[in-house]
């Protein structure tokens, strides 16, 4: 299967490396759907997974401020993105892929110096 998917997002670099991976939504069958959110690459660990961190800010309606926080969610990582710890990556939701994973990685955002 050598043909990319338009995956129904405005503004996605396409990844250039085509893969044989089923749950990539660029190569594969897995559909998108709901949010899409910004995080830090904390761990690269797993077999074709990354963990990510989510910096945001939540507002204390009795002190009238707000708190940071941030959460982790784990992401599929396809075989035609390649990506590091520390680096800032796009993930979408998706349907469940395992117990934890419901995200897949479809950017990997460059900074610009």
């Amino acid at each position: 299967m050598n043909q990319v998917k338009n995956i129904g997002i405005p503004n996605i670099v396409v990844p250039t490396k085509v893969c044989e991976d089923q749950n990539c939504p660029f190569h594969g069958n897995l559909k998108l759907r709901g949010r899409i959110l910004q995080g830090n690459v904390v761990s690269t660990k797993m077999h074709k997974t990354v963990v990510i961190q989510r910096d945001y800010n939540y507002y204390i309606s009795k002190y009238q401020r707000y708190e940071r926080r941030k959460s982790k969610i784990t992401a599929h990582l396809p075989d035609c993105i390649e990506v590091t710890e520390g680096e800032q990556v796009k993930v979408a939701e998706c349907r469940k892929i395992s117990k934890t994973v419901a995200f897949v990685v479809i950017e990997k955002i460059v900074k610009e110096d």
